[in-house]
């Protein structure tokens, strides 16, 4: 190509840009408005579906208040970081987006028991009271769940197998809402009719709010590669989302369905069935693998998975997948997970969310259930989220490799604070407060550095016979697989206490009990461990031959959370002597490199670190103390941490 030709190919592709930033308009959504308006300030659209069939690269859709009853599936996405379609409820007005319609004309069967009959037709393409839970490494307890839900006032009612549990319930004892477990329902659906029968323990359904899930999502795009986009300052809730395992679509309450740089922020996010918000792999480049052929193992199927998405039509890469932002977001009432992805949550960034309330009617259960489940987390960054009453906090599992984790607050967990599953490393976890009475970290993987935390709970390490990848420095390319060995990791300048078991009520799953220990004694006779500088309170071990440590078996600080409204409290009292106790800042050349991926620890742009930012953001001395606070802590103290 001359160069003549050059000018006027680039040429042509800079006014086809430009022609779309021309084109870009903004839109306004009201309840008052009409779909068939032009979408102005004065004229606005009725739904938000209309904003997004009009709005091209660089538009702004402004939502009024209301409570929206629809799916947003986005049909095309911005060309840039800069040039993106930014979807926000206006400034000051609760804009509300339900997966649920509202239900009338119930019949009363028996005493409380009312029952309603829908035709199919009613639901579309999509009946969540046909559609059953299901997928790979997913637990039914041996009965059926739906993707739909009941909701009486607000309350999720509890779905039962069979119409005897509806009139006659009782309360469910694996959950803590017994009272709540007490309203049940249950349904039926033939070719033509589906009918739902509820136990409203005697409230009048026609009287009082009744709604139920009608749609598997409340803002996800049908296909994938819907880049750049921004949802924020919605509510968004009642989403009959089905189980999001890392071998199948992810489809959440909002998702992204691979596609890239996402932001999702300051938004309200509840009542999804499975999962909240989604980062996660297409439909078409496998749909529960494992199900469909369990003659292997599932470890190998999602091997074959990996190797199929890093080539095209697929391209997982940073150019094309990932990068998202997740920020500042309240997320409650799933039954899965908060925030889960697989292989599309690299290079992403999760700050500042609240995640609460993961699993709590405890009905069924499966390998993906925690405040955020990472596969492929490749570079990401997870920090100052606060995840309590969950099964586990976070759960990292495969190919974290360059991720950090830090300065999250995790607590009120029912098995660990932190999972960390068959990566090979690097990946930090540094400046958190690990705060449950169960395990603090579950250690299945190898060259991890954990610098400046605060773990209350056990570290137990689990062993697994799995080959799986690692990859090229900062990329999504494969460089290799290896089984995990449970050591090459570093822990620097941390805090650990322990929890008296026997009266300990946090552990839904107490399997851990009797084994693992507090503090590091867990590794001895595992090579190599770089090991300095760490305080070991009560029953907690310390690591054998560690030189520059503090080691104080007869105190106990009496560590325990308080919350006062949206703020939480830390209460511990420190001896003299952990003031006394100063610890260098980390540096990345300190930490050397990782054995089987043979990576530095590094920034995701290849530069070194210092760890000497504290969990409150504040610098931190050139000698500091060990755990999250640079501050010298002496004596009975009160922190606010959130």
């Amino acid at each position: 190509m001359g160069n003549t030709s050059f000018s006027i190919w680039l040429t042509g592709i800079t006014l086809l840009s430009l022609s779309g930033l021309l084109n870009a308009q903004d839109y306004f959504v009201a309840k008052t408005g009409d779909d068939g308006n032009p979408g102005t300030r004065s004229k606005p659209f009725q739904t938000i579906s209309m904003a997004a069939e009009r709005a091209q690269p660089g538009s702004i859709i402004t939502v009024h208040e209301g409570i929206y009853r629809e799916r947003i599936d986005p049909p095309r996405g911005g060309i840039s970081d800069d040039n993106r379609i930014i979807y926000q409820s206006a400034s000051g007005e609760k804009v509300v987006i339900k997966g649920s319609e509202v239900i009338r004309g119930w019949s009363k069967l028996a005493g409380d028991v009312w029952m309603v009959t829908l035709p199919n037709s009613f639901f579309g393409d999509y009946n969540p009271y046909k559609e059953l839970i299901h997928g790979d490494w997913f637990d039914d307890f041996g009965r059926k769940h739906h993707t739909g839900a009941v909701y009486l006032d607000g309350m999720e009612m509890f779905e039962v197998p069979g119409i005897a549990q509806v009139l006659n319930p009782e309360p469910y004892g694996e959950t803590d809402l017994q009272k709540q477990s007490t309203y049940t329902w249950y349904c039926e659906a033939d070719e033509s009719q589906t009918y739902i029968y509820a136990n409203f323990q005697g409230a009048d359904p026609n009287k009082q709010l009744v709604e139920i899930n009608v749609r598997k999502a409340c803002f996800y795009p049908e296909r994938t590669g819907v880049n750049y986009i921004t949802v924020k300052g919605f509510h968004m809730s009642h989403a009959a989302t089905q189980w999001a395992p890392p071998t199948a679509e992810q489809v959440g309450l909002i998702g992204t369905n691979w596609s890239k740089g996402w932001i999702i922020e300051n938004n309200t996010i509840s009542h999804s069935r499975c999962a909240g918000i989604t980062l996660g792999k297409d439909r078409a480049s496998g749909q529960n693998t494992w199900s469909e052929d369990p003659s292997v193992d599932g470890a190998t199927h999602y091997n074959k998975l990996i190797d199929k998405v890093i080539r095209e039509p697929y391209n997982w890469s940073k150019e094309t997948i990932g990068s998202h932002i997740v920020r500042n977001n309240t997320i409650f009432n799933c039954e899965q997970a908060g925030i889960c992805g697989s292989m599309g949550c690299a290079f992403s960034t999760i700050t500042g969310n609240h995640i609460h309330n993961i699993w709590i009617k405890r009905q069924f259960r499966g390998a993906e259930i925690a405040g955020i489940k990472f596969h492929g987390a490749i570079d990401a960054v997870i920090e100052g989220n606060r995840i309590h009453n969950s099964l586990k906090g976070i759960w990292l599992d495969w190919m974290t490799q360059g991720t950090r984790v830090t300065r999250n607050l995790v607590y009120d967990i029912a098995s660990e604070d932190l999972f960390v599953e068959v990566n090979h490393g690097p990946f930090l976890v540094d400046n958190n407060l690990f705060l449950s009475n169960c395990v603090g970290i579950l250690d299945g993987s190898s060259g991890g550095a954990y610098i400046h935390n605060i773990v209350k709970g056990k570290i137990i390490i689990v062993q697994q016979e799995r080959s799986t990848p690692w990859m090229r420095s900062h990329s999504t390319s494969v460089y290799g697989h290896a089984i995990t060995r449970n050591a090459d990791n570093r822990y620097y300048n941390n805090v650990f206490f322990s929890v008296n078991e026997k009266t300990n009520q946090a552990s839904w799953n107490p399997w851990w009990i009797g084994r693992g220990t507090y503090g590091l004694g867990v590794y001895d006779g595992y090579y190599p461990m770089y090991v300095d500088g760490n305080v070991y309170f009560d029953e907690a071990l310390p690591f054998p031959g560690e030189e520059n440590s503090l080691h104080l078996p007869a105190h106990n600080p009496g560590l325990r959370i308080e919350e006062r409204g949206n703020h939480v409290y830390l209460h511990l009292q420190m001896p003299d002597q952990f003031a006394g106790l100063r610890v260098p800042n980390i540096r990345s050349e300190l930490l050397g490199r990782v054995n089987t991926s043979d990576a530095v620890y590094e920034k995701a742009d290849g530069t070194p670190f210092v760890i000497d930012i504290d969990y409150f953001d504040q610098p931190r001395d050139p000698y500091t103390s060990p755990g999250p606070f640079n501050r010298q802590i002496n004596g009975q103290v009160e922190l606010k941490v959130w």
